[in-house]
């Protein structure tokens, strides 16, 4: 595809964002994006001498067609292209690992409305994000011989390696929503290999995510999950995200199980054989996990949220495991480093076999009273001064500020933290207190702050 000149079509930079490229199908993102987008990683990727890249797709009804222009466009681009075909985003991240290639692309939306769609793109085994993406997608791209595409069936290989993951599972109960994403025929393959009992819900790919909006990291759309666990008396409930790279997780007594709360459980599993190691965790962690983490021997790390730059500390930090608020989760101890939600399930059902339930374990945790992660609409162009503005008067005051990602400021009755997503038009909060009381106040206190900067706190 050209740009009628002749010369080959640009990518929509509105595509670009922080961690991946994403926008709304035939609006800001079409097939001549994805074209011109495969032109362009299989330049970067003979560009490092490579030859050959995965490519995989998720349930999204756009998601075959953005496929075939991507792999149209490599091929022009002078790139072999083994096709990994449907299915969660980890799987594609395997077949890259496993099979020794020079990168892949996952098209994919996330977690995002069912509108839209992206890309992830790694080089090598890294993630391509920040200026290194729009290098990509701003850089130079012509024809060049010798690209052609093939099927790769990978399924059974992932499937294998990851019950490879569960073993020393107990025979437990447990409810899985697939939230009707990519990972749908996953966890139907996986449950019907895994000891125990197992009540699936919405694992029918359906890329209008009929049954609620794919994101386990919202308590709204766990509503399903817990009715499960709860009225079947289960032992525990494990969702997905629309690519199968976030987790969310229910005990036995229908209650969340926050990404940071599994984060803490599956470390003390891992501390256990790796005395003194750091685990890395986001600025949007509780307290609780770090004062965990130190009680266990370990060391923990703060890192600015977004699971590339989770990822990137762990590897810094030499840490065997890492994990951020939105239930994106990796580990070098057995893996290859990626955020695979379908691995860390399959590490929680293990790490159960070692350690116990995991609901008695979470009745042992300190009380303290925290909100989900808030997210509150804010144009991107508006991010920067609503946080500047915000910071200032805090400097002002004399608070205590922790500038890792945003502002995370620390009171006497807890902390609170407000960044800017790097994914969405919007500002990302979180607020942790001691006491009920406290939470009240610190949440007014920020409420108040973003009103006299424009935004209203929902």
């Amino acid at each position: 595809m050209s740009d009628g000149t002749g010369a080959p079509a640009a990518v929509n930079p509105r595509l670009v964002r922080s961690y991946d490229l994403r926008g709304r199908v035939d609006t800001d993102l079409t097939e001549a994006d994805a074209h011109a987008l495969g032109l362009r990683v299989a330049a970067a990727v003979r560009g490092r001498g490579g030859r050959t890249v995965a490519v995989g797709y998720d349930g999204r009804l756009s998601s075959p067609m953005l496929e075939a222009a991507l792999v149209g466009g490599l091929v022009m681009g002078g790139v072999g292209v083994e096709r990994t075909g449907l299915g969660p985003t980890g799987q594609l991240y395997y077949a890259v690992h496993a099979r020794g290639l020079d990168g892949g692309v996952m098209v994919t939306g996330s977690h995002n409305p069912p509108e839209e769609n992206g890309f992830k793109i790694l080089l090598g085994t890294d993630p391509v994000h920040g200026a290194a993406l729009r290098a990509l997608v701003e850089r130079p791209a012509d024809p060049a011989p010798g690209g052609e595409a093939r099927p790769v069936g990978v399924q059974g290989a992932y499937l294998a390696r990851l019950l490879r993951a569960a073993q020393g599972a107990p025979a437990l109960r447990i409810g899985w929503d697939a939230g009707n994403g990519a990972a749908g025929e996953m966890v139907e393959r996986l449950t019907a290999a895994l000891p125990g009992e197992h009540h699936l819900i919405h694992c029918k790919i359906d890329g209008r995510f009929p049954a609620h909006h794919p994101d386990p990291s919202e308590p709204a759309n766990l509503v399903d999950l817990r009715a499960l666990v709860r009225d079947r008396r289960l032992d525990l409930g494990i969702a997905f995200d629309g690519d199968g790279d976030r987790i969310g997780v229910i005990d036995g007594a229908g209650a969340i199980v926050w990404p940071d709360q599994l984060l803490l459980y599956l470390a003390q599993d891992v501390l256990t054989r790796h005395p003194g190691a750091a685990v890395v965790a986001d600025v949007k962690s509780s307290r609780v996990l770090f004062d965990g983490i130190a009680q266990a021997g370990g060391r923990g790390v703060l890192s600015p949220s977004g699971y590339v730059l989770i990822r990137a500390a762990m590897l810094r930090e030499g840490a065997p495991i890492a994990g951020e608020m939105s239930g994106h989760l990796f580990c070098v101890e057995d893996w290859y480093g990626t955020d695979d939600a379908l691995h860390n399930a399959m590490r929680l059902l293990a790490a159960i076999g070692r350690r116990g339930s995991l609901t008695a374990w979470r009745e042992t945790l300190p009380r303290t009273h925290a909100t989900p992660e808030l997210r509150l609409a804010c144009p991107d162009a508006d991010k920067a001064r609503v946080l500047q503005e915000i910071e200032a008067t805090l400097v002002a005051e004399g608070a205590v500020i922790d500038r890792t990602d945003g502002l995370r400021v620390t009171t006497p009755q807890g902390w609170w933290l407000l960044r800017a997503s790097g994914t969405e038009p919007k500002l990302t909060a979180r607020v942790e207190a001691w006491e009920a009381e406290g939470l009240d106040r610190l949440r007014e206190e920020l409420t108040g702050r973003l009103r006299r900067s424009g935004v209203d706190f929902r």
